[in-house]
Order: C-alpha cells, then structure tokens, then sequence
C-alpha cells in the first residue's frame, strides 16, 4: 500500500485515522491511473461519423443576428468543443446546472481557446440566449443558436418531443471535412444517482466530492445570488 511523504505529521491524527486515509490514498492512487487510462483510450479513438451537414448557427454581432456555419467555429483549431445549452423555445428560464457549469466554463474559456475552439449553443432565439449571457457575465463563450438546424436533434441535445438535454461534443476537422469525435454519452447509461458525465469539466462537484457532505443527491446551484445562504 502506498502511502503519502508527508512534510510533517499532521497534528493530533490517530493511528485509525492515518490507516484509513492510506486506505483511501491507494484508491486515489488507482483512480488517477484510471483517469489516465480513460482519457488515453478516448484520444485514440477512431475516425467519428462524418458531419451530415455544415450547419448554421446564429449568432448576434453588434446587436444583429448573423449566420455562422459550423466550419467556421473551428478558427485555427482542429478541434471544436460544443456544449449543448438547456435553453429551448419554451423554457421560461434556462437549466440552473447549466447555467453553473457555463459560468465555470466561461472563466476557463480564455485558456480553452488555446488549445480547441469552443462555442455552446441552445434551441433558443439568439437574442434570448444572448441576453442571458450577457446578464451572466459570459464574456469568454461564444454563445450561438440552432433554431434553424438540426445540430441539437442529431447530436443529442434535444430528444425528439423536443426536450433539452446537457451533453458536450467534440469534433475534429482535416481539411474540408468534419467528424465527430467525442459526446458525453455517460448520460443516457444505465447507472444509478447523478450521471456525473460532464464532471471532466465541470469542477462544482469534483470540489463537492472532498467535503464530507459529498455533493448531495438532490442539490441544484441557484441562478439567483440572491438565493445563496
């Protein structure tokens, strides 16, 4: 069993509790690895489906709607990450999970950028969802909506009776052609509790998981600061 070189001891711990935690370091020690294992097989992927079509997403620039096609989100990038936004046409007010999850992301996104292209996109009218942004503060995030297209449906962020879903999808492009790579599938698994699937980029519950309360069954962020405690 591994244990940890400690600068110190940690004061006034007992035996019982030094076992345990060296216990508990052995599986977070496995774990780690398997994180590592995981994300090795998912790069090595093979070559995704090929994208049916280009879509056209609307964005707003200046105040007025303007058309974007998927190839152009890409930029300099190969990679091209979206999220699925749970903001559609009838929804009186957008997901409170991914409204949370967004304002992690949208700090992130500036170092993101770097590395893959990024944009999240609802089924919502573009100036519903950018005014929402823009209340946030979601400044980072290139903020787009599918109204006009099917992305949502094909790629599982609406079901069919038009239900939003929260799923993350990654495509990759060479040269004049786009593939999809990667979605948060883990979602529609069989499992027990809280998917957990977007929890890769999502640090809310990974903080949550290191508090002895955990991270709650049934707790939802609040959208309203005025609603925290």
């Amino acid at each position: 069993m591994s244990q940890a070189k400690l600068p110190h001891p940690i004061p006034n711990e007992t035996k019982h509790y030094r076992e345990a935690r060296n216990a508990l370091l052995q599986m977070e020690i496995e774990l780690r690895r398997k994180v590592a294992e995981v994300a090795a097989a998912r790069a090595a992927l093979p070559q995704g489906g090929r994208v049916p079509q280009d879509y056209v997403f609307t964005a707003l620039k200046d105040g007025n709607p303007i058309d974007i096609p998927m190839s152009q989100l890409f930029g300099v990038h190969r990679s091209l990450l979206i999220y699925s936004f749970m903001y559609g046409p009838n929804d009186k007010a957008p997901c409170p999970m991914c409204t949370s999850m967004l304002d992690s992301l949208n700090a992130a996104a500036l170092h993101v950028r770097q590395r893959t292209a990024l944009a999240v996109v609802a089924s919502n009218l573009i100036e519903t969802i950018a005014a929402f942004a823009d209340a946030r503060g979601w400044n980072n995030l290139p903020m787009l909506s599918c109204s006009k297209n099917s992305y949502n449906l094909d790629y599982f962020g609406e079901s069919s009776d038009g239900a939003q879903l929260p799923v993350c999808t990654v495509f990759t492009r060479t040269g004049d052609e786009i593939h999809h790579f990667w979605s948060s599938e883990l979602l529609f698994a069989d499992l027990d509790g809280q998917p957990r699937h977007l929890d890769t980029i999502w640090p809310l519950w990974n903080v949550f998981d290191l508090l002895p309360q955990g991270r709650g069954s049934d707790w939802y962020p609040a959208i309203d600061q005025g609603e925290i405690p």
